[in-house]
Formats: structure tokens, sequence, C-alpha cells
């Protein structure tokens, strides 16, 4: 809200840097919280619904910036910022006192209620709420393959997300003919687009069983389809260049005016089917690494990529190749082909480590079945645990 006080540079700058330091926890805080309250099946569909609410957010807010686009006597861009700061703030306020931090000190449960809840986590084997930080599980992070696959899944989807933002806003508002009451329209069919693709993808992965990297590539393929119209169709097919938009589906920031342009720094939401792929990586942490400090590492490290991904992007659209911007839809292309080959890849090995699980349990006539329930409770990574099996 303090955004709309600004009148420079340095204080847009700065407000946006604190905004960016505030939203860092959301997406990997929600991850861990989907890890600690659902079993294993059940948590790709919550993770699916969560990244729907930037679709319905991208719907709600097209109408309403639409509506607030007609406002006179007040800087449009401030209004926004004012409402959608001062809805966040009331709804932080409602999750302060309703969110529970963990599944122990939840208020709103029985004794008996939090030992079923905790018999479910345990279910998972991936360890449950433990404040000690293990440096040992810290390091072996860094050791695990799967978790560098994963990076580099998230890293080449952001800098498909860094690059097409910021040029996607270009081919609606040449459909809207500079209009940017219409351009904010034309986004709104955005957000629907992303409410199909990001609950269906999860939602398929939590119905089956270990399909979750067929339905990573699977909904990456409409990105590449998406990049190739918009490469090769000319600028004055606006039809085909919107469907191209829709399909790889990035919604613009709007409104854009002359008037709001100069402060025009609201964010961008991230739509698209690639998204349901970004979701199911985003969630791989919660449900495949065991030890909690091991799955806190992982899933940060996992969403620094998703930082660096976005810094990244926005240089592969070069100014001097407009409108087309090949070299980006080129960058695009490979991306999405590149993280069809981490996916299979990520999972060829997840099969593998099972399998060898299996013929060990089986040689020693051991499946780890020794092992007490009460160990469990100990906090012991995947790879300490042998009755851990990876999903995938």
């Amino acid at each position: 809200m303090i955004t709309a006080a600004c009148s420079n540079f340095a204080g847009l700058a700065i407000c946006r840097f604190l905004l960016g330091v505030f939203e860092s926890v959301i997406t990997p805080v929600w991850m861990m919280i989907i890890g600690m309250w659902y079993i294993r099946r059940e948590q790709p569909a919550r993770a699916g619904a969560f990244y729907c609410c930037n679709g319905l957010g991208n719907m709600m807010g097209g109408i309403l910036f639409y509506a607030v686009g007609h406002a006179r006597g007040f800087p449009v861009w401030k209004i926004i910022f004012l409402l959608c700061g001062s809805v966040t703030f009331c709804w932080g306020i409602i999750l302060a006192i309703f969110l529970p931090n963990n599944i122990t000190t939840a208020k709103r449960f029985t004794v008996e209620e939090k030992a079923h809840l905790i018999a479910r986590s345990q279910t998972n084997r991936t360890g449950v709420y433990n404040k000690k930080i293990k440096m040992n599980q810290v390091w072996e992070s860094f050791r695990d393959p799967q978790v560098w696959i994963l990076f580099l899944f998230t890293l080449l989807n952001e800098i498909i997300n860094g690059g097409y933002a910021n040029f996607g806003k270009l081919i609606v508002k040449n459909v809207a003919g500079g209009d940017a009451l219409l351009a904010t329209a034309y986004g709104i069919p955005s957000g629907a687009f992303q409410v199909f693709f990001v609950s269906s993808g999860p939602l398929i992965a939590s119905k089956f069983t270990n399909v979750r990297t067929y339905v990573m590539p699977a909904y990456i393929v409409p990105t590449i389809i998406g990049a190739a119209l918009l490469w090769k169709l000319p600028r004055t097919n606006t039809t085909g260049c919107l469907l191209g938009y829709y399909i790889v589906c990035l919604a613009p920031n709007f409104p854009q005016s002359p008037e709001t342009a100069k402060y025009q720094c609201t964010d961008r939401f991230q739509l698209g089917a690639y998204v349901a792929s970004l979701v199911l990586a985003l969630q791989m942490p919660a449900t495949n690494v065991g030890g909690y400090t091991k799955r806190v590492t992982c899933t940060a490290f996992v969403f620094l990529a998703y930082c660096i991904g976005n810094v990244i992007g926005p240089h592969t659209f070069l100014a001097e190749e407009a409108p087309i911007y090949q070299t980006g839809c080129k960058v695009i292309m490979a991306c999405a082909s590149g993280q069809i080959v981490l996916a299979l890849l990520l999972r060829g090995m997840l099969i593998r480590r099972n399998k060898l699980r299996d013929q060990a349990a089986a040689a020693s006539g051991n499946d780890g079945s020794d092992l007490a329930d009460g160990a469990l409770l100990e906090d012991l990574t995947d790879f300490e645990n042998p009755r851990f099996r990876y999903s995938y």
C-alpha cells in the first residue's frame, strides 16, 4: 500500500524490493504445509488448488482493474495498489489467527485428532515438524541428484516465464489496438486457461499412481506449440497470435496507459499449461525427500531456481528483434524441450532407486519393517530410511 505514496523510481524500487522479500516465503512455505498435513496421493491436487488461485485472481483482477480504469480524479495505479494491499493485509490477519503453524501446536484439534494427523503424515515417511537444524541433512540435500534435476527443471521453467511475461503483454496490447482497458479485458481469459491447466494436471497426478513425471512433460508440450505459433505467425494474424498467447498463457501487467505506464510495476501472474508441471516440480521435495531439515533445504533450493529463472528470462527477448523476438521464442522452445528430458530422466532415476531398494530388501530378507514407528519419528532422511520409496 505504501507503493501508492511513491513519486520516483527510488521509492518504487525500495517498495518493490521489500515486496519481494516478504513474498519470497509464500510458495516454499505453502509446499511445506501441504507436505505436513496431507498424505502423498493428496498432495498434488492440493498444490494445484493453491496455484489455481493465480488464475482466479487474474480473472477477478481483470474485471476489477477494468472497472477501476474508468475512475477519474485519482491515479488508477494508486487505486490498484491500495485495493490489493488492503485486501492482502486483512487476509494476513485472518491467516495469522486461524492458520495452524504445525500439527502439534494446532489449537483447534483434540489430542486424539492430532495423533491421527501425525499418524497420517508418518505414512509419508518424510519426517514430521522439527525445529532443530541438522547440518548432515543440509549437506545430504546437495548430494542428492534428484534435487539438482528439480533445480534445473524449475530454472528452465522460469526462464520461459520471465521472458514471456514481458513479451506477452505486447501481443495483447497490439490486438487491443492500444486501448488499455480493452487489453485488460483480453487478459481475463488467460485466468480461465490457468484454472483448467493447473487444476487438471495435479489432479491427474493425485488420481493415478506414479504418473507425475508423465504429467510434467505432457503439460509442457502446449508451451512449445504456442511459442512456435508466436514465432512463425505474422503479427497481422492477430487471432492466431492471441491464440498462441493464450496457449502459453502469461498474464501481462495491466492496466497500462500513457498516464500509468511510468509507474507500472504490478505483479505478473504466472499462467499456462507449463505451470502445472512447475507445481508438481515444486511439490516433489515434500513428497520425495525425507528428513525435515533436508526437505526444507531442498524446497528452498528448488525455489531459488524459480527466482533465478525469472531474472534470466527477460534478457532472452532482444529489442532489436521486435516484433517477432525470434531468439526469445527459440529459447522458450529449447527450455521446454529440456524440461521434457529432465522429467523423463527424473522418472528413470527414481524407478531405479526403488528397484535397488526392493532388491536389497529381498536379498537381506529385511524390508526395514523392523524399524520401529518411533524411529520414523526421529526424522530420518530418505537415504537413511530403508522403507522409503519414491513417488514418480
